[in-house]
């Protein structure tokens, strides 16, 4: 195993980093004191192989009133090490004869960077720092757990993809035209700062179970990246052949799937997926575009920064015992469907048609007034065609049309805990009983529907 660690230091002083001779006004006499540290040990969380982590920061202290000598700063792997001091851009593997003010402080920032290790456990790696002052050495200890990991860079993928470790993604992983990649339950899947895994005119089929699910994320592992959005695009189908996503959890990403036209030679859906989670993702979770056609069963997609599901310029989707939820800091309601697009850098309108829009036992709702919004042009060779049933749907207005039938608007499902993204709800909840029969006989969590089952993708038993 090598690796790399970056030492940034920093003198928290108006005239930066002083060596023995420089002075920052303060008396020039020298303690004959020791340092002291806001930490013993540098921790950083799970590390991928090649990837650095985000900075880590301790800060050494001279808590007397003179002034100290740091006669020497090291890390201890030596110039053979791959280890790499850098102070104010001159990279040293020794800095000696520094001089810390009294009652000052340096702030020392240090980055990790693993390579291949060649094993698919994590291990902990470990290193110090070496502080001398006055003849005595102190130490800051480092250490890291890391793990392997397969590597995508902008590479063509096809067959099963072995699940023994994970597999991160930079710019995109392709499955090209005409090919296919299985996904077999229990795959990790980290994604890098605006990749995606990109399916063209191909086919994806994620295989999870209940429990041993399909992970797809962001590749910082550190605690503080566990709620942030954004950190990648998400899984971009292209003119697809058929696609299943089963048992999967899709969380952090941008746009958690992106589904952009169909296939011309498939009669059927482009992707349908079931008993899965899409949540926490800066713009969409579910995105059909330009006659992209969706399936849902089971889902619960939520907490996006616009829409939990939006259709745009047409196409067909079938969401059956589907949460599709807002929650999150959204002003854009959580379900929006519309049969065009205007592109202003064209300056055209494009139109298309919306063969199947079928909601049946969903729940719409969320923090806003309207988490449900239907905006379409009708005009010839363009069609247009609902069926919404036994639904919960929040909303200010109460549409009328014959095509929504037995909606509960605007109640209250009586989740447990939103904000935790907790959606089992109580017995008094309208959600209760109040679906219609369809052939989805088990909820996300393997629980068997009663009759008549419950609306959403939890069945209360």
């Amino acid at each position: 195993m090598k690796k790399k660690i970056i030492l940034l230091i920093f003198l928290n002083c108006t005239l930066g980093i002083l060596f023995l001779t420089t002075s920052c006004g303060k008396n020039s006499s020298f303690s004959k004191k020791n340092l002291s540290f806001s930490v013993d040990t540098l921790v950083f969380d799970t590390v991928f192989t090649t990837i650095g982590s985000t900075t880590q920061q301790f800060k050494i202290y001279n808590n007397e009133n003179k002034s100290v000598i740091i006669e020497e700063i090291e890390l201890m792997g030596g110039s053979n090490s791959f280890f790499r001091m850098n102070i104010d851009g001159i990279a040293l593997d020794m800095i000696k004869d520094t001089k810390l003010l009294g009652r000052d402080s340096l702030f020392a920032f240090v980055e990790v960077t693993l390579n291949t290790n060649g094993q698919t456990l994590p291990l902990i790696i470990e290193d110090s720092i070496r502080f001398r002052t006055n003849g005595v050495d102190q130490y800051i200890k480092l250490a890291v757990w890391g793990q392997d990991a397969y590597f995508h860079y902008k590479d063509l993928n096809e067959g099963i993809w072995p699940n023994d470790k994970p597999h991160v993604i930079y710019g995109y992983a392709a499955v090209d035209s005409s090919k296919t990649l299985t996904i077999h339950a229990g795959t990790q899947i980290h994604l890098h700062k605006n990749a995606l895994l990109y399916v063209y005119k191909s086919s994806l089929h994620v295989e999870g179970n209940l429990g041993n699910e399909v992970v797809f994320k962001g590749d910082r592992l550190e605690e503080l990246y566990q709620d942030v959005e954004g950190q990648y695009y998400g899984i971009y189908f292209h003119e697809a052949k058929e696609s299943t996503i089963d048992y999967a959890i899709i969380k952090n990403g941008t746009s958690g799937i992106h589904v952009y036209s169909n296939d011309a030679s498939n009669p059927n859906y482009t992707l349908t997926v079931t008993n899965t989670k899409i949540f926490n993702h800066s713009r969409y979770g579910i995105f059909i575009y330009s006659g992209g056609k969706v399936k849902a069963e089971n889902c619960i997609i939520s907490k996006c920064g616009t829409h939990a599901l939006i259709v745009l310029e047409g196409g067909d989707f079938n969401f059956n015992h589907c949460n599709l939820l807002g929650y999150g800091n959204s002003q854009a309601p959580a379900v929006g469907i519309s049969n065009f697009y205007n592109d202003y850098f064209n300056g055209t309108t494009n139109v298309g048609s919306i063969d199947e829009g079928k909601f049946y036992n969903c729940v719409i709702t969320g923090n806003l007034s309207s988490e449900f919004a239907i905006d379409t042009i009708q005009m010839n060779g363009v069609n247009l065609s609902f069926d919404i049933k036994n639904c919960l749907i929040r909303s200010e207005i109460n549409y009328t049309d014959p095509f929504y039938q037995n909606i509960l608007w605007n109640d209250n499902p009586l989740f447990e805990d939103t904000a935790q993204g907790d959606f089992l709800f109580t017995t008094n909840s309208t959600l209760n009983a109040n679906g219609i029969v369809t052939t989805v006989t088990n909820d996300i969590y393997g629980s068997p529907r009663n009759n008549p089952p419950d609306i959403g993708a939890v069945e209360l038993n």
